[in-house]
This record gives C-alpha cells, structure tokens and sequence, in this order.
C-alpha cells in the first residue's frame, strides 16, 4: 500500500508534512517536499489571492509536488453579528494588557469563504488537496480529480474514515488523540472522539480500502515503523517538524516542544474555541479559569490579536504540541526527514 501512496502523490518517501494551520512555512513545506515526501501547507483563514501568492511562492522554492490543506466548514462556525464576545473580552483583557495590545474592532467576517479558498487551489493546482473537518462535497471531488489533483481527508474515527471513503476521497489520514493542534473530529464532539493511534490506524486500515496515512505520536524512525506494522501506508508529521529551524513557529514555541515531556500537553478550547493539543500557558489557564470561551472562529480571532502582538513571549502564544514531541532530537528539517526515513520499510520505499 506504500507503493499507493507514492504512486498516488508522486513522490519518493511516504512522510507527509503536518499541514500546520498558521504556522506553515514556504521553507519548511518544500524542503519536506525536496526530500522526497509530501510537504503541506495549512491555509486556515487565507483569502483566495493569498493562497494563490502562496502557491507561487511553493513553486519557486520546489519542483516537488505539494499539499494545501483547506479546513471544511462544519456549520457551526458563528459570524461577527451574532458573537456575543462580552464575556471572552473580559477574560482576556489581562492578556492584551500583557502583550501590549487592545482588542480589535470586530471585522466583517472571521473567515473566507470556502468557495473563494477553492477558487483559489484550483488555479494553484496543487498535487494534493488535503481538508479537514469533514468530508468534502460530491462536486469538490469531481473538480478536483478533473483537474489532476488527489484529494485526502483526515478521520478521527473509524466511522469517519468509512465516510471519507464514501465520499470518494483518494487517501484518509487517521489522526490520533496524540496529535498536536486541533482535533479535527465532525461526526462527533471531538472529546468523544479522542481515539490514539496504536488503536485507530489498524481499525481504519480494516474498515476502507483507499490508502492510509497514520499521524499523531509519530516522531523518530521508531513510530514510522510502528505505522507501517499497523498496515499505514505512509505518516504524517507534525511536532517533529514544527520545532525545526524551517517551520514558522517562534523561538519561544520551539524551546516548548524541544523540552516537552509526555505529560506536558493537555487538551483545551481556550485559544480558538475549538478542542486543540498543546503546552498550556499563562494564556490557557487564565481563559479556562473563567470558563469564558467564545464559539469559534471568534474565539480564535480574539485570542490572535494578543498572540500576533506578544510574538515571542511563551506566555501568550499557541503553543501546539503533540505527546511525542520530546521524541524528536534535531531542530532541522532534512535531519528529522532522514530520521524518518529510516523507520520505512525497505519494501515500502
């Protein structure tokens, strides 16, 4: 199945670059790329001529094809007119405070559209599209097989990996509870739904029949060899890569995860509104405190004022991290390739 996905994507190595949303770099996704594998680029909030800017950007710095990741509206999404933020500004009103900086006016909306953000892809045309928090319609999968590009969903349960397969889906990354960032359940609530990947990827493995790729806890040679026992087909990767010197993460976020412990994540609404893993904070424990979180995106708005004005200070930003972040011993991108690289199978490669 390994030799699927490298057919599938057209690529050399079955490692796939976390797509980082707000974090991804041009230098990180194509040297990922360059070495043989899959780099991916997160696009949350980018407007359609910012996706197309970034694409051309990818393309200058790699030959290699690429991922954009796209999240899926799920339907609950609030807009500025009905987000009562009285609440959530005043929990965070210390953290602006701190971080030198005063809460925003509201904007006309929080988010693209998602007709923009595909407008924008297919004119990128990507290798891959690769989505989250859902399973994209019937129409976004025609187009995009029309034009070339693979289409990858991402499950955090078996029941929506099968649906991701229903829906004509080309390869199914089965997150773990273990993985950094968001959870990216939609059948369920993501807290009901925190399944680890030793046991979702072989119960995913035996539920569909399209390739899958296994994330979350994977970090050195070891967990790609794990995977592959599982029966994945290739990984995804995200800490391990997210602490190298290439990713757009700050100096203070890379000192978290390169002393990260296996017990220093925890899993948490306070910074977007959504459940995510990573190091909690000043930021985190003061919001949850007053249990005052505001329906997401606008909590993700709000809480992005103050962490885009404190930059570098480990007290106020996202600090997104995975349980396995501690595994990774390098801070550049090529060394954690190679480490990687090392765990695949000899028949795999």
């Amino acid at each position: 199945m390994a030799r699927d996905i490298l057919t599938l994507f057209g690529i050399d190595a079955p490692i796939v670059l976390g797509p980082f949303g707000g974090l991804s770099s041009i230098a990180l996704t194509a040297s990922v790329s360059r070495g043989g594998g899959l780099g991916s680029f997160g696009l949350y909030a980018y407007s359609g001529d910012r996706i197309r800017e970034t694409a051309a950007a990818l393309r200058d710095a790699t030959s290699r094809p690429f991922a954009l990741n796209l999240w899926l509206p799920t339907g609950d999404e609030v807009e500025p007119g009905d987000a009562d933020l009285a609440a959530a500004r005043a929990a965070t009103a210390p953290l602006f405070a701190s971080a030198g900086a005063t809460p925003p006016p509201l904007p006309d909306v929080f988010l693209p559209s998602l007709d923009e953000q595909l407008d924008a892809v297919w004119d990128a045309a990507p290798a891959v599209l690769s989505v989250v928090f859902g399973v994209p319609a019937a129409d976004v999968v025609a187009e995009a097989h029309r034009r070339g590009i693979r289409v990858v969903g991402t499950a955090t349960s078996v029941a929506e990996a099968v649906a991701l397969a229903a829906g004509g889906v080309d390869a199914i990354v089965a997150s773990g509870a273990e993985a950094a960032g968001h959870r990216v359940s939609f059948l369920r609530r993501a807290e009901d739904s925190l399944v680890g990947a030793l046991a979702l990827v072989p119960q995913v493995v035996d539920a569909v029949d399209v390739p899958v790729v296994a994330a979350g806890g994977i970090a050195d040679r070891r967990g790609v060899a794990a995977a592959f026992a599982l029966g994945a087909s290739g990984v995804q990767v995200g800490s391990a890569f997210l602490r190298t010197r290439q990713s757009a993460a700050s100096d203070a976020h890379r000192d978290a995860l390169r002393t990260a412990a296996d017990t220093d994540t925890i899993l948490t609404r306070a910074m977007s509104g959504r459940l995510a893993r990573g190091i909690p904070n000043r930021a985190v424990r003061t919001i949850e405190e007053t249990d005052a979180v505001a329906p997401f995106p606008a909590q993700n708005w709000l809480t992005g004022a103050f962490r885009a004005a404190a930059r570098d200070d480990a007290d106020l930003i996202s600090l997104w991290a995975g349980q396995a972040a501690g595994l990774s011993r390098s801070d550049d991108a090529d060394e954690v390739f190679a480490e990687l690289a090392a765990g695949v199978p000899a028949r795999s490669r």
